[in-house]
């Protein structure tokens, strides 16, 4: 097996990726458009995307490292919008844009359109994360992307597989499509419920870092197969599982968090930038299967997809936003006001995305062994809504937010929040700290125990000096030049270390000891931010 094209895959989208965050285009379009310009390039193999590989390999650490940001107290408090979207709007846009695509296209039989707009009914995970980190959207707005975006593709994928029954001639009636979805949305909870305890309870019995972190890398395909195992869906499962350990990642030792956190960033970074590029890379598989449409027929056909994709996510949005508030006075009360901004943002934040396309690929041939009825022009459909959506209204998105004068957060409010939670902290430890220095078996000479005294005092101040003065010369708070000069300090260990190493008074395994040591650090802030 030749590894040549997977590496060039890996090395050559990190570096587009590493590229695009010295300009002002997100990385995701700036990888689709690399993509498609390089699968035009003579000597670039073809990529073609295999379903069995992105959906149980790729999909499941996407979803988890997506999950693990993504708040689990946000996502309850605006559990409704995120339902109506995750659940509704996916069935609504199914059959919106399934009966839209039948009427236009002849001879596309009705359950084949179906099949399509169950493909490309599901926003992007991958995309709506990368998008709203990116903008620094307001948090409620990005609560509830990105929580849509985590529950939608089970929606999708089990209406995918109602459409495919009945469109390959093995039957298919709404009670059984029915049935299915709530076998495949309880199921899928159900194992995530049943999972998320032991797996965290093995995580915290875990004493060595690399083996926790080992676990935590098997966690969302463990979640995932058993799932699939059982007929369920594997991504509700996923994302149960990642949201109750996020929810509870404090419990773990602090060598793990720091570990996890570094581990988890470089593999998001690495899959989210493989994927875009993969669906750039697409493009000559999907023309070459075009078939008998060809030219601005199939353009014109795109065109109309595209633009019905956009109008359905506007026709359910504004009323799922503004009905259940004028119906009902529970929901007025438990939900804050809305300004119109906020669903304007919501419906044009509706970018697809690689589990779209990876559905349909996985498009199978008939019962009787014949080619899917409309196959070539679903993939073409699919790919030509994924490339508009992420370029139009991934690049659009940003002018938009600016147009309505949404409010983006508001640093001065969180800095202050901070400082109040540190402050209560700081206080907490300092009694806990007076408690044991009373007993004589913790007994610490003076100068340590001033030194204990000097990291509490200094973690409580050091968030309010970032509200206080500016230095004139360096532009600086007092916090940032204490954390400048804290760092500069240990780079001047560091070099000592080394230069020690290299003088042979020190070998290299005592050298790897006193690095980690500062590294620890430096990493805790010198252990008093």
């Amino acid at each position: 097996m030749d590894a040549t094209p997977l590496l060039a895959l890996i090395a050559g989208s990190a570096v587009v990726a590493g590229f695009a965050r010295r300009t002002p285009i997100p990385a995701p379009l700036l990888l689709v458009a690399v993509g498609i310009a390089a699968s035009f390039v003579p000597g670039v193999p073809e990529y073609a995307l295999d379903p069995h590989i992105v959906l149980p390999l790729l999909l499941p650490p996407l979803l988890h490292t997506a999950a693990l940001e993504s708040s689990y107290l946000d996502l309850r408090a605006n559990l409704r919008p995120v339902a109506f979207l995750s659940v509704g709007y996916v069935l609504f846009a199914t059959v919106i844009v399934g009966w839209v695509v039948h009427l236009v296209v002849p001879g596309l039989p009705l359950t084949s359109a179906l099949v399509l707009g169950a493909v490309i009914a599901p926003p992007d995970a991958v995309a709506a994360t990368a998008i709203a980190r990116r903008l620094g959207l307001p948090p409620r707005i990005t609560a509830i992307l990105q929580g849509e975006s985590l529950v939608n593709d089970a929606t999708a994928i089990t209406a995918y597989k109602v459409a495919l029954a009945a469109a390959v001639g093995e039957g298919a009636s709404w009670s059984a499509g029915v049935l299915e979805f709530v076998v495949a949305a309880v199921g899928g909870v159900g194992v995530g419920l049943l999972l998320m305890v032991p797996m965290h309870w093995l995580r915290t019995r875990l004493k060595e870092p690399i083996l926790q972190n080992t676990l935590s890398l098997l966690i969302p395909f463990v979640a995932y197969a058993t799932a699939e195992y059982v007929h369920a869906s594997g991504v509700l499962a996923v994302v149960v599982v990642a949201l109750f350990i996020g929810h509870r990642s404090w419990k773990v030792d602090f060598g793990t968090r720091l570990q996890e956190a570094a581990v988890w960033k470089m593999v998001s970074f690495v899959l989210e930038s493989a994927v875009f590029a993969l669906i750039g890379l697409q493009l000559p598989v999907v023309l070459a299967g075009l078939g008998p449409y060809k030219g601005w027929e199939a353009v014109g056909y795109a065109v109309v997809v595209f633009l019905v994709v956009v109008a359905v996510r506007f026709a359910w949005v504004f009323p799922a936003t503004y009905l259940p508030r004028l119906l009902s006075e529970r929901i007025r009360r438990r939900e804050p006001d809305t300004t119109v901004a906020a669903p304007v943002i919501v419906g044009w934040a509706g970018m697809r995305g690689v589990v779209s396309l990876a559905i349909a690929f996985s498009i199978p041939m008939t019962a009787e062994g014949e080619p899917f009825p409309g196959r070539n022009l679903i993939l073409f459909l699919t790919f030509t809504t994924v490339i508009g959506t992420l370029g139009v209204q991934g690049l659009t998105l940003a002018p938009l937010i600016r147009a309505l004068k949404v409010p983006g957060r508001d640093v001065y409010a969180q800095t202050l929040a901070e400082a109040q939670a540190q402050s209560e902290a700081s206080t907490a430890a300092e009694a806990r700290l007076d408690e044991l220095l009373a007993d004589t078996a913790n007994a610490l000479p003076g100068p340590l125990e001033d030194r204990l005294r000097t990291v509490l005092e200094r973690r409580r101040n050091a968030v309010w000096e970032r509200l206080g003065a500016v230095n004139e010369e360096t532009g600086e708070s007092a916090d940032e030049t204490y954390r400048r000069v804290a760092r500069e300090v240990i780079d001047a260990e560091r070099a000592v270390f080394v230069e020690l190493r290299d003088t042979r008074r020190i070998d290299d395994e005592m050298l790897r000891t006193l690095l980690r040591r500062l590294d620890l650090e430096e990493a805790a802030g010198w252990r008093e931010e």
